[in-house]
C-alpha cells in the first residue's frame, strides 16, 4: 500500500519528531525477528540433515 505524499511530514509537524522513533524503533524490531527466524529456519534444517545422516548409519533391527 502507497504511502500518500506528504505523509511524513504531516505525521512529524503534527505529532513531533517521537513518531520517527517509533517507527524506527518498529522497523529495527522487525528486522530482528527477522534475523532470528532465518538462524532458526537454517537450525531446523541443520538438524534435520543431522538426524537424516545418524538414521541412515544406525543399524536396523532385523525381526526373524
Amino acid at each position: 500500500m502507497p504511502v500518500p505524499e506528504g505523509f511524513w511530514l504531516t505525521l512529524i509537524t503534527e505529532h513531533g519528531p517521537w513518531v520517527l522513533l517509533v517507527f524506527y524503533l518498529l522497523f529495527r524490531d522487525h528486522q530482528k525477528d527477522d534475523a532470528t527466524r532465518n538462524i532458526l529456519n537454517r537450525n531446523t534444517e541443520i538438524i534435520v540433515e543431522i538426524t537424516t545422516l545418524i538414521r541412515e548409519r544406525l543399524p536396523r533391527d532385523r525381526v526373524g
